[in-house]
């Protein structure tokens, strides 16, 4: 069979993007055709979460423009440096202006959140540098982000990365039963650590096109059960083969359907099986179940 005609059967099964980010610049001026397009590739839902208070906003109005669409609201560790790089003791305001998004119904989710031990490259920070420092404080702002998931009971969207240990500290001090079923380890490293925590506390996995160029990811999907398994695309990053290779950036959310059949070849199932678990996986996770 063509990989062409397997596509096409591909897309007639309802799929649902739970990390998207339709809020970037890269997709300014896009967002509607970006929609339509996921629609017609079988994308029934997407999740659109913020990065800081901007994006958080932008988010927000994309969740507002466009129906099964939905915004998740948070400060990502990345961006905690503005705060740490400034001094600023204070950082009530922004979390205000977080929890003031949360009281929408369409804004679903406290995201994305987390530690991140990565030094970057590239990034518009350029004093960036990762120390001890620096550290504690993205632990203080995601505690104060989840205890926000628990009082507005919210989704938890995490972000971890190069920080498990960070991570999971973190969530064993603040973790309170509501939170099971409703927290996602997005783009979850392939770290036999989570995934054990994962089982332990019913958190689920968030998948994306990196799957299909990383050997170890490759392996890691294989041992996901299958009733924690979500995916997404991460838009517009992590482009998934055989797109990466032929230079078809950015990602986009039409683009769920190849991650999920990648999945369910490694795993020897249908790509149906794939397809019908993670769209209840991500409706249950994010409470949309009817």
């Amino acid at each position: 069979m063509s990989e062409n005609l397997k596509l096409k059967i591909l897309y007639t099964f309802l799929m649902f993007d739970t990390h998207c980010h339709l809020n970037f610049k890269a997709f300014e001026g896009k967002v509607s055709h970006l929609i339509q397009a996921a629609s017609q590739a079988g994308v029934s839902h997407i999740v659109v979460p913020g990065t800081d208070v901007n994006t958080s906003l932008k988010a927000f109005e994309i969740a507002h423009e466009f129906s099964h669409v939905y915004a998740a609201a948070g400060i990502h560790p990345h961006h905690v440096f503005e705060i740490y790089h400034s001094g600023r003791g204070d950082w009530t305001d922004e979390l205000r202006r977080i929890e003031n998004l949360l009281q929408d119904e369409k804004v679903i989710a406290v995201g994305e959140v987390g530690i991140d031990r990565h030094e970057y490259g590239k990034t518009k920070y350029g004093e960036y540098r990762v120390d001890e420092a620096f550290v504690r404080l993205q632990k203080q702002v995601l505690t104060a982000q989840i205890e926000l998931a628990i009082r507005h009971r919210k989704t938890l969207i995490l972000h971890n990365r190069e920080a498990k240990l960070d991570i999971l500290e973190v969530l064993e001090s603040v973790w309170k039963p509501q939170l099971a079923g409703h927290t996602v380890l997005h783009c979850c490293e392939p770290n036999d650590d989570l995934l054990k925590y994962a089982r332990k506390k019913h958190i689920f996995i968030g998948v994306d096109g990196d799957v299909t160029f990383s050997p170890e990811k490759e392996e890691f999907v294989k041992n996901i059960p299958m009733e924690l398994l979500v995916l997404e695309t991460d838009s517009p990053y992590l482009l998934p083969e055989p797109l990466r290779k032929q230079k078809m950036y950015p990602n986009k959310p039409e683009n769920i359907p190849v991650i999920a059949s990648f999945i369910a070849e490694k795993r020897k199932l249908g790509v149906s099986v794939i397809e019908k678990q993670t769209h209840a996986n991500s409706l249950h996770l994010f409470g949309l179940l009817p």
